[in-house]
């Protein structure tokens, strides 16, 4: 069933306003113009991150107002799924040997965020793993795929949705980690975007995916707990 072509145009248009602002922000904080400049551009696309999928839906969609509610579960295909991606990641990195990889990059970065500190770490990954991905599940999952399941059918809205959500963390992890973690890592964000959105088409809630999300979080600021603190 195809979907009025005026509902297809509003959400060209809204994937077009969207899906550059993560990769903008980035680009500019990391590679163009470190520092003020380039903070500043970066907490403007954070702000428009968060205010601009709410408007669109509230006046341009004229949707109502919603806390997404899980009312056709997955909280437990949620959580079994993150658990089984942290699984991976700590086995992955094992396997791959990170902690014998160039880590300065890393370590500098971290430095240079504030974050080279056991407590700023803790309360840096705790934002992250709770806030950080809650904001992405309702904008890559309630926003942006909504909008490609508009223009595409279900499972290729689930990869289009999964490849905006990979693009800017192509580019930061680019910036910081070996080119062959880097390369892994973008292969599992793409892979976490897939399984997010998938949840997300099935249940109709950012809830299930939000819950495997922050299991995914978690695995992964504990490995990086481990290369920069060790085991302590």
């Amino acid at each position: 069933m195809h979907e009025p072509a005026n509902n297809r145009h509003q959400a060209l248009i809204a994937l077009l306003l969207i899906a550059p602002m993560p990769s903008l922000g980035v680009i500019m904080a990391m590679v163009v113009a470190p520092g003020a400049i380039g903070k500043t551009i970066f907490t403007a696309t954070k702000i428009w991150l968060l205010v601009f999928p709410a408007a669109w839906y509230l006046l341009v969609e004229k949707g109502r107002r919603s806390w997404s509610p899980p009312h056709r579960g997955g909280l437990a295909i949620g959580a079994a799924s993150g658990a089984v991606i942290a699984g991976i990641i700590v086995v992955g990195a094992w396997l791959v040997g990170v902690q014998h990889m160039d880590l300065a990059p890393l370590r500098a970065e971290v430095q240079k965020m504030g974050l080279n500190m056991a407590l700023p770490y803790l309360a840096g990954a705790a934002g992250w793993t709770f806030a950080n991905s809650l904001m992405e599940e309702y904008v890559y999952r309630w926003f942006v795929f909504r909008q490609c399941e508009t223009l595409m059918r279900g499972p290729w809205a689930v990869v289009a949705s999964a490849a905006i959500f990979t693009a800017h963390h192509v580019i930061a992890v680019s910036q910081y980690l070996d080119p062959l973690l880097a390369i892994l890592a973008s292969a599992g964000v793409f892979a976490g975007g897939v399984i997010w959105s998938w949840l997300y088409m099935r249940y109709r809630s950012i809830w299930p995916g939000w819950l495997s999300h922050v299991l995914a979080d978690i695995a992964v600021f504990g490995v990086g707990w481990f290369l920069l603190f060790g085991m302590v």
